[in-house]
Parts: C-alpha cells; sequence; structure tokens
C-alpha cells in the first residue's frame, strides 16, 4: 500500500514535472497493486526493481503530487508511478562530486 501524506508544506505541482513523455524510465522499488490496477488482485506485483518503461502521460493526485503512467512494454501495461519511485535513463543526474576546497575554488 502507498504512503501519501498530506503534507501541506510538501506539493509537487509548484514544480514542473521531473519526467517527460516518451523518456525512457528505470523503476527504483517493486510495485504492487493498491487497488487502483484493474485486473490484478490487490498486493499482486505490478513493476519489479529495475524494470524498464516510458513515461506515457503526467497526471496529478491530490493536486499535491505528479502521477507519472509508465508504459511497461515487456509487461504489456502502464502503471501509475510517483516520481520517487522511477529515475531517468535518458538524463541521469550528474555525479556526485567532491565538494570544493577554497583553495581550489580561489
Amino acid at each position: 500500500m502507498g504512503d501519501i501524506s498530506r503534507d501541506s508544506d510538501s506539493n509537487e505541482l509548484n514544480d514542473p514535472p521531473r519526467f517527460n513523455f516518451g523518456e525512457k524510465v528505470k523503476s527504483k522499488k517493486v510495485v504492487r497493486n493498491d487497488g487502483t490496477f484493474n485486473g490484478a488482485e490487490i498486493g499482486e506485483v505490478l513493476v519489479k526493481k529495475g524494470e524498464v518503461g516510458y513515461v506515457k502521460s503526467i497526471n496529478t493526485f491530490l493536486q499535491q503530487f505528479y502521477i507519472y503512467a509508465v508504459d511497461f512494454p515487456d509487461r504489456g501495461y502502464a502503471v501509475g508511478m510517483k516520481g520517487r519511485e522511477i529515475e531517468s535513463l535518458d538524463n541521469p543526474p550528474p555525479p556526485k562530486e567532491a565538494p570544493e576546497t577554497k583553495e581550489e575554488a580561489a
């Protein structure tokens, strides 16, 4: 089951979506049916960690969160996922670098 916090200080919609239409993404976790996916039992695994899909559409939930419909071609269906559940394969985050020392910055 998903943990949706109605934290009034947290509203993703204040920023643009983190992912774009057609972007290739990878699941960061196992996603199970929370009851919103027709044709699967509650608790059934819909997506395994590491599976690759493509952002098919971007919607909102509770006027606070983006939900990305991710099409998983190997599975033959799309699953609604939160931004924290996926990572981009097209636009990976930059590698983390060691902080600059004062001498290097001068």
